[in-house]
């Protein structure tokens, strides 16, 4: 009884019996592989057998202040910390190991020869039709330190927007410029986190009359304006300068975002001079809002008034000055020690007072003497 054999075609040594899911591999054409229509014995197969295919030397562009590496046509943020993580990257990317070759492991062992230079010595280990392989491969790791485009763009100052932060009829407190400070930090901070390499800060400066940001994109300055918008109030208006042309003849335009606060901020007390009492201002945004010091009704400006009505300053809350309590005399008046003269003086009782207070804040002005919220914060009933 004969015996069918298959035999390698290049040596004539008999090989292996193919398995049914062998013989029915994609791949069974091509010899290298197990289980191919003509397949080659082990010894020819590991004649032609490469475990691993690695360049002899890779050259990386990083960028000197960031730490970017340029791939393809793009700097990448890669959160290296030093040139050999870089290196372990890279060189991890460009090796190729074997299709075959079932449970891979490797270690890598860098070896620097000065400080743009990184010699890598990379040990595989694996197993190919059953049988344990081993290799060695040593790849050179040239580092070019260069300027990326965000980097270089900062050095030189650029920036495509300008906010300017003011005012109307005042100067913009600190909390306000700390607060406009903060906003386009956390702006610039999301969109690198989104990968946006072109945002950045590129300078903050205080003037006498405000604060102005320098940003690197018109997005992050609209950004920054309606912000501020939203949690002060105010107005934004926006006015574009022609700067330069691009290299393909395109108009550059830079974009300037003049934020506008409103005049009064909350905490403020103002005096509106309608004979219903002074007003403390709880919120700019919209319409000018508050409450009053004599009865501690709420009280909103009109429409045509907006934000910024006709008043005058009397102070803030801040100034109070804690004083006592003399009587409580119904539920419209109370007497309290003026702060200045010490006398009892009968004021108007609103209604955030604590009948059951001994002391209370109080703010003496041109418009009179008034209490004050005891918490520091208008009423929100």
């Amino acid at each position: 009884m004969s015996e069918s054999r298959a035999f390698c075609p290049r040596c004539g040594e008999a090989v292996p019996e193919r398995s049914a899911s062998d013989a029915n591999d994609e791949d069974a054409t091509d010899p290298l592989r197990p289980g191919a229509d003509v397949e080659l014995c082990d010894s020819c197969y590991f004649d032609d057998f490469d475990f691993v295919d690695a360049p002899e030397r890779i050259d990386v562009r990083v960028c000197a202040t960031c730490g970017a590496v340029y791939r393809g046509n793009r700097w990448i943020d890669v959160g290296a910390q030093d040139y050999t993580d870089i290196a372990i990257e890279e060189v991890s990317e460009a090796l190729g190991v074997h299709v075959d070759v079932e449970d891979v492991a490797w270690q890598v062992e860098p070896e620097q020869i000065d400080p743009n230079t990184i010699r890598m010595h990379c040990y595989f280990t694996g197993v190919v039709r059953g049988t344990p392989v081993e290799e060695q491969v040593t790849v050179l790791v040239r580092i070019a330190r260069q300027t990326c485009q965000r980097c270089g763009r900062i050095a030189g100052d650029y920036y495509a927007s300008i906010v300017q932060i003011r005012a109307e009829d005042r100067t913009p407190t600190s909390e306000e410029l700390e607060r406009a400070e903060e906003i386009a930090n956390t702006i610039v901070a999301d969109m690198e986190a989104t990968g946006d390499r072109n945002a950045f800060v590129t300078e903050t400066s205080e003037t006498d009359d405000g604060l102005n940001i320098k940003v690197s994109t018109n997005k992050i300055g609209k950004k920054i304006s309606n912000k501020m918008i939203e949690e002060f109030g105010g107005t934004v208006n926006d006015a574009e300068t022609l700067v330069t042309e691009d290299s393909d003849g395109n108009e550059v335009y830079r974009v300037t975002f003049a934020v506008r606060l409103p005049p009064y901020t909350p905490g403020e007390i103002i005096d509106l001079e309608d004979d219903d009492g002074p007003v403390i201002v709880r919120s700019a945004r919209g319409n000018l809002k508050g409450v009053r010091a004599t009865t501690g009704e709420r009280y909103e400006a009109s429409y045509e008034e907006g934000n910024s009505p006709d008043a005058r300053r009397l102070g803030h809350l801040a100034d109070g000055v804690e004083t006592t309590v003399v009587t409580v005399e119904d539920d419209n008046a109370v007497q309290v020690l003026d702060p200045e003269t010490y006398r009892a003086k009968t004021v108007a009782r609103p209604s955030y007072f604590d009948p059951d207070a001994e002391t209370v804040p109080v703010l003496k002005s041109r418009a009179g003497l008034h209490i004050l919220p005891d918490d520091g914060r208008e009423d929100d009933e």
